[in-house]
């Protein structure tokens, strides 16, 4: 059998779906690898390193995917529309495993399922205990989050931990994250080693003891709705207008006094919830600086413009896209092996071939399309 893995083709990405190291591994298992050319060097991953672990490079992508039962992808493969039409060159019966973004793109899960193509979307992994080391999301979370911290330093005017010299003190910068998933879990952490003051914002009570174990302060208005405001999955829900009014008036308050404030609020689906509004931004010191990782879902800023740093009344506002691929050669180690864990167990040790169980829960969470039918049932028709 043998695994395909593309150039990525898509602006601002820089990762790739399989490192040599993971080409090693899928060589021992029996498959047969091929590389699209290039696909790797602007992860620091050029083809001679991929030759020496076993795999075939092709000189493009129509030669690397022809024969491919297993396709392997950071970002969904580009439409017709969108230019090279990638879909078009998998054979039919194969397995495409990606970041899909389908809710995003929720007309290509139906061009998967008419392609006849097998398609895993890997940022809908089960959060369960034996998928942890399959989890896409937060594999490449936890590169945003410290990558987050490191561009706001960046921009940031002054130094971030408290100096003492002889002409002087320099102050700590303070720093406020919002959202403390993996995301922001690791950029409390981050901006602690730093120096900084830390202070951080969830609507799940459950993170409260992460964040003070970090060293971090925990601002939240106090509710019942608290108790709730968890999915089954470990995600946060959409709070009510009520809670939303409360924690923006404690949020406005504390940002006034913040040099560096960080957004990872993210909704599974939705839009990403508004965190910081114009008056917010304005309230901030001159020199302040704001990162939003949610600029891509629509921002947790309403003033953060996707792929750009804008300054609004001196605050500078960070909409950098895709800030794992900014850290492109650990984010395609971290993710690859995301990918090989996942396939691993389905793979059968005797006859080396792919046997899937369709009942597995991480099956059945991942799945969007087999045998030319939508199967996912977010997006089943109906659904």
């Amino acid at each position: 059998m043998k695994i395909a893995i593309p150039a990525e083709r898509r602006a601002h990405e820089k990762r790739v779906a399989a490192t040599p190291e993971t080409v090693k591994k899928y060589r021992a298992l029996g498959f047969d690898v091929i590389v699209e050319r290039g696909a790797g060097e602007a992860s620091r991953y050029p083809d001679s390193q991929y030759v020496d672990a076993g795999a075939t490079i092709a000189p493009d992508a129509a030669a690397a995917l022809k024969e491919a039962d297993i396709v392997l992808k950071v970002q969904r493969p580009q439409s017709a529309a969108e230019g090279a039409d990638e879909l078009a060159l998998l054979k039919k019966g194969a397995l495409l495993v990606s970041v899909l973004s389908p809710y995003q793109a929720p007309e290509q899960v139906k061009a998967y399922a008419a392609a006849g193509v097998n398609a895993f979307a890997m940022e809908f992994m089960p959060r369960i205990t034996r998928a942890q080391t399959m989890d896409v999301l937060s594999s490449q979370s936890n590169l945003a989050g410290y990558r987050a911290v490191i561009e706001a330093a960046y921009e940031f005017g002054r130094a971030m931990p408290m100096m003492m010299t002889a002409a002087g003190t320099v102050a700590p910068g303070r720093v406020l994250v919002m959202g403390a998933g993996v995301a922001g879990l690791q950029a409390i952490a981050t901006a602690r080693r730093l120096g900084a003051i830390v202070s951080a914002t969830d609507v799940r009570l459950a993170a409260k003891e992460q964040v003070e174990s970090l060293g971090a302060t925990f601002v939240v208005a106090e509710s019942e709705e608290l108790k709730s405001a968890e999915t089954a999955g470990g995600y946060a829900k959409e709070m009510s207008e009520d809670f939303k009014k409360k924690q923006a008036a404690l949020i406005a308050e504390t940002i006034k006094k913040q040099d560096i404030v960080i957004t990872t609020a993210l909704i599974p689906g939705k839009k990403a919830p508004v965190l910081v509004d114009d008056a917010m931004v304005k309230s901030m010191k001159p020199g302040s600086i704001i990162v939003d990782l949610a600029v891509e879902q629509g921002g947790n800023c309403t003033l953060a413009k996707p792929g750009e740093i804008i300054e609004v009344g001196g605050v500078k506002i960070v909409g950098h896209l895709n800030l794992p691929a900014r850290l492109a050669t650990d984010a395609s180690a971290l993710y690859a092996k995301n990918l090989l864990n996942f396939l691993t167990p389905l793979i059968d040790k005797e006859s080396k071939t792919l046997k899937i169980n369709w009942d597995d829960e991480i099956i059945k969470g991942t799945a969007l399309t087999r045998d030319g039918q939508v199967i996912h049932p977010a997006f089943k028709e109906g659904a």
